[in-house]
């Protein structure tokens, strides 16, 4: 039996109004009504037009770009429904933002993850729900439960389709060696063998060696990433993947944050077909003909509707 609130309540703030809708549209629920807006001088203005008190609210965002302008917009809808008496407040981030600066790679350095955490526990939230954090252990940089949720059962369920019985034909590449670990994870869902990309610069100044542990050539290659940013390293291993003699590449990634150059990479890279998981939004200009977006609606539904009922959520993944 649920004591946390007398009933559950879906919001959101700008960044994923569409996967916000999708997830109170499975679980057959109306949005919660509010609006976030901007003054005039930038600071961002909140009203909630309906109570909360007593409620199990949950609040969809993605900390993407802007990336502090949407940090700010969930920190002051946490705080608001504090103030307004909710029973419990989920902070929903289907895009954890500040993630790769989880550790201090040279002296300094900010570790911003954890600040990023304690923002969000400081404003009030009971707990969060994200997926595919760039690295597993910010879980430990909250002081409030954090379920994780993996977008790999999504991208395998829908390329083992593809791949269907010719799996011989198929390798999975990591692309680089700080995804081994996913990619062989992968691999073991869709019953593929499995492929590395190691890429080494010899001296200063001088173009990396892109070396392929494993065979590609003649195989159709899926390559596998947790996100797509600037999109070179994506690319780069794409290349010397074509280069070691294999027919075609795919790639598939959970996050598509896509910054920079990352458009114009991908259209000159070899890359036949590129699955995404709708985690962060794509503007118009963003979507590529061989783009193919698969919705985290859901699964998130389902992890809502679990914690909501006090179920465990890791059964989800089994």
């Amino acid at each position: 039996m649920n004591f946390h609130g007398k009933d559950i309540k879906i919001f959101a703030a700008n960044a994923n109004q569409r996967v916000a809708k999708q997830i109170s549209e499975c679980l057959g629920l109306p949005m919660g009504k509010s609006e976030v807006s901007t003054f005039s001088d930038g600071e961002i203005s909140l009203s909630l037009f309906e109570s909360v008190r007593g409620s199990d609210c949950f609040i969809v965002q993605s900390t993407c770009a802007p990336v502090n302008n949407n940090l700010m917009e969930l920190l002051i809808m946490i705080d608001a429904m504090k103030r307004a008496s909710a029973a419990r407040i989920t902070a929903v981030m289907p895009y954890f933002g500040y993630a790769r600066q989880d550790r201090k790679a040279k002296a300094r350095d900010p570790i911003s993850a954890k600040l990023c955490a304690d923002l969000i526990t400081t404003a009030g939230a009971d707990r969060v729900l994200t997926m595919d954090l760039h690295a597993p252990q910010i879980q430990g940089f909250f002081n409030i439960p954090v379920d994780h949720l993996l977008g790999a059962p999504i991208l395998s369920s829908f390329l083992k389709e593809r791949v269907g019985d010719e799996t011989d034909d198929y390798v999975i590449v990591s692309p680089d060696l700080g995804s081994v670990t996913r990619a062989r994870n992968f691999a073991a869902r869709i019953g593929c063998p499995l492929a590395i990309v190691d890429k080494r610069r010899q001296k200063a100044n001088v173009c990396e060696v892109m070396n392929i542990i494993g065979d590609v050539k003649g195989k159709k290659v899926i390559l596998v990433d947790d996100m797509i940013d600037t999109a070179g390293t994506l690319c780069n291993a794409a290349s010397a993947i074509m280069e070691k003699g294999a027919k075609e590449v795919n790639a598939c990634a959970t996050h598509a944050v896509l910054s920079g150059p990352a458009i114009d990479r991908i259209k000159a890279s070899p890359i036949k077909e590129l699955v995404l998981l709708d985690t962060i939004p794509l503007s118009p200009e963003k979507q590529l003909e061989n783009f193919t977006i698969l919705p985290v609606a859901p699964l998130f539904a389902e992890a809502i509707e679990r914690i909501y009922e006090d179920k465990p959520v890791s059964p989800m993944f089994v």
